[in-house]
């Protein structure tokens, strides 16, 4: 049975990918979060600054998702990845920049929080905070600050430093840089992996991306 959600989240995660492209391309007048931005005269999928979710100490592969907290289809997948990276977190580095859409009220919004938890050393554990409650703030037109603030005292933040933190040009500017590798990278929606440098198209299953992961550490 799990075996079975886990392939619908998939295929439900693919076809919300499609419209999260759609967005991005096509932007409506909803009022949203998403950014203006242009792509990086040189992209690259990971920078000394990114988030990485694993560091092992001799990494044989690296995947790195460009993801939208707000996504749903990001959301599908992130039983997936959590699952691999249980698997394979000694061998593997897995790597979170930022890709807001457009349509999400508070996508860029929720980039935004887990950077600033970021500043404080807490990224992992916003980044799975925000996932795992993304039903009960996600596709709203409703802005959510008041929700992430309050993720933020669950988490034990300094909150003087998290709403400074949180208007800060320069964690907007950290979002907006990943944002800019993912464009010229040739991402449109999200969630987009890239495997050693080179994207991939979304796996369809955990098993397939299982499989996937096991044919590259074997080259």
């Amino acid at each position: 049975m799990k075996k079975h959600l886990i392939v619908a989240a998939v295929l439900v995660a693919g076809f919300a990918a499609a419209i999260g492209s759609y967005l991005l391309l096509a932007p409506d007048d909803r009022g949203s979060g998403g950014l203006d931005v242009r792509p990086a005269a040189e992209a690259l999928p990971v920078r000394a600054s990114s988030h990485r979710l694993t560091e092992p100490r001799k990494s044989e592969l690296t995947v790195v998702e460009f993801l939208d907290f707000e996504c749903e289809a990001c959301g599908a997948m992130y039983p997936v990845v959590e699952k691999l990276r249980e698997e394979y977190g000694d061998r593997v580095t897995f790597v979170a920049p930022y890709f807001p859409m457009p349509g999400h009220r508070n996508g860029e919004l929720a980039a935004r929080t887990a950077e600033a938890a970021a500043r404080q050393g807490r990224f992992e554990e916003m980044y799975t905070k925000l996932f795992s409650t993304q039903k009960e703030w996600g596709e709203s037109q409703e802005w959510k600050q008041s929700v992430f603030r309050g993720y933020a005292r669950q988490l034990g933040l300094d909150i003087a430093k998290f709403d400074a933190d949180l208007a800060d040009p320069e964690v907007a500017g950290r979002v907006q840089d990943d944002q800019r590798d993912g464009l010229a990278l040739d991402v449109r929606g999200t969630p987009t992996f890239v495997v050693d440098g080179t994207r991939i198209q979304t796996p369809g299953s955990y098993g397939a991306f299982k499989a996937l992961i096991e044919d590259r550490l074997s080259d």
